[in-house]
C-alpha cells in the first residue's frame, strides 16, 4: 500500500511540475502593449458576466424546480388523502407554482440587465 501512494505521489509531482514550469516560463516573456492589454481587460471583464449569469440563472432555474417538484408531489398527497378538496388544494398549488416561476424570471431578468447593460 506505501509503494502505491509513493508513486500516487509522485506522479501527481511530475503532472504539477510539466503544467506550472512552462506557464512560468511563457508568463515571463514580455509585457503586453497597451492595446493588449485593453482588449485582455474587457475579454476578462465579459467572461466574468457570462460565467457568473450562468451560475446564477442555473441555481435558480434548479431551485425553481426542486421547488415546484416538492409543490406538486404535496399537492398529489392531499388529494390522495382528501379527494374531496381537490379544487382547492389544485388552485393554491397553482398559486404556488406561479410565485415560483415569477421569481425564476425575475433572475432570468436580472442576468440579462447583467450581461447587455453592466
Amino acid at each position: 500500500m506505501n509503494r502505491k501512494k509513493s508513486f500516487a505521489v509522485a506522479l501527481l509531482l511530475v503532472l504539477i511540475f510539466s503544467v506550472v514550469l512552462p506557464t512560468a516560463i511563457f508568463a515571463a516573456d514580455s509585457a503586453p502593449t497597451p492595446e493588449v492589454a485593453e482588449i485582455e481587460a474587457e475579454a476578462a471583464s465579459t467572461s466574468g458576466k457570462s460565467l457568473g449569469s450562468g451560475i446564477a440563472i442555473g441555481i435558480a432555474a434548479a431551485g425553481g424546480a426542486i421547488g415546484m417538484g416538492i409543490v406538486v408531489g404535496k399537492a398529489a398527497e392531499s388529494v390522495a388523502r382528501q379527494p374531496e378538496a381537490t379544487g382547492n388544494i389544485r388552485s393554491t398549488m397553482m398559486l404556488g407554482l406561479v410565485f415560483i416561476e415569477t421569481a425564476i424570471i425575475y433572475a432570468l431578468l436580472a442576468v440579462i440587465l447583467i450581461i447587455f447593460v453592466l
